[in-house]
């Protein structure tokens, strides 16, 4: 019985750990979308431009795509992207479709890079000790 008990202790203790060191998986998978979306270097170029604008306003595609020298085609494929994840907004005026960055969801891209990589202020007491063989005290 004791055995039992020992085995659900540690199993305990190996999940408050983990909860400790992992926000929820909502907030992570969230987090990854946003993160993939950003991976492409032309997507990231997109967003640059766009909020770099002074005054703040909108591109076409065609605009977009001349200034990266590419496709309208690609251009268009990569906006739909940053669209899906809620960065960008579209406003089709005539026959152009016109882009520009949404300031609330660019926070909060933000505050998820931040909380991805937060570190703690203190150095955290716990290591892996009792599951790293190699590891000694002194």
């Amino acid at each position: 019985m004791s055995v039992i008990i020992k085995f659900i202790s540690e199993s305990l203790n190996s999940f408050y750990m983990i909860e400790k060191l992992l926000i929820n998986n909502d907030t992570i998978n969230e987090q990854a979308v946003l993160f993939a979306a950003l991976a492409d270097p032309t997507r990231l170029k997109l967003l640059q431009i766009l909020c770099r604008q002074s005054p703040p306003g909108c591109r076409c595609v065609i605009n977009l795509s001349e200034l990266l020298g590419i496709t309208q085609s690609a251009a268009s494929q990569h906006l739909r992207v940053l669209k899906s994840v809620g960065l960008v907004t579209s406003e089709r005026r005539g026959f152009r479709i016109h882009y520009s960055v949404k300031p609330e969801a660019l926070k909060r891209g933000q505050n998820f890079i931040s909380s991805a990589l937060e570190t703690p202020e203190t150095g955290n007491a716990e290591c892996c000790q009792e599951q790293c063989p190699t590891h000694k005290t002194d």
